[in-house]
């Protein structure tokens, strides 16, 4: 890809674009390492308490299995054919996939990204606090 500077609409904000990028990309550097977390010698830790779900964010999770399935209906029949089998266990290979729906393998990774944005828009309409 090719950046001539004379192209550009604002040739003279290059130094502050390049500086704002390399400022961003250091502080994903920072943030993708290991967090250290330092303590005084005399302080332990006697046990690590697990994060238990609320009890809105439980029964929340077991709502949306059954409005998925009461949305899937509304999906065209392909579709519905291509997210069953992609959700089988074991997983069908995308070769059968490409067989059985008579796409190529390559289109399967859109068609399904496709499928899943209209099941979220149908899941927000079956389930409004979504």
């Amino acid at each position: 890809m090719e950046y001539a500077l004379e192209r550009w609409e604002h040739p003279e904000r290059v130094g502050s674009w390049l500086a704002a990028t390399a400022r961003n990309e250091s502080l994903r550097c920072l943030a993708a390492r290991w967090w250290v977390v330092l303590e005084h010698e005399d302080v332990t830790l006697d046990a690590v308490v697990e994060h238990e779900p609320e009890i809105d964010e439980a029964l929340l999770s077991a709502e949306r299995p059954a409005i998925v399935r009461e949305a899937m209906p509304h999906l065209p029949r392909r579709w519905q054919r291509l997210m069953e089998m992609l959700k089988a266990d074991p997983p069908v290979p995308y070769a059968e996939i490409s067989d059985e729906l008579g796409l190529p393998i390559g289109s399967i990774g859109p068609a399904r990204g496709r499928c899943l944005a209209r099941l979220r828009v149908l899941f927000e309409a079956f389930n409004p606090a979504a």
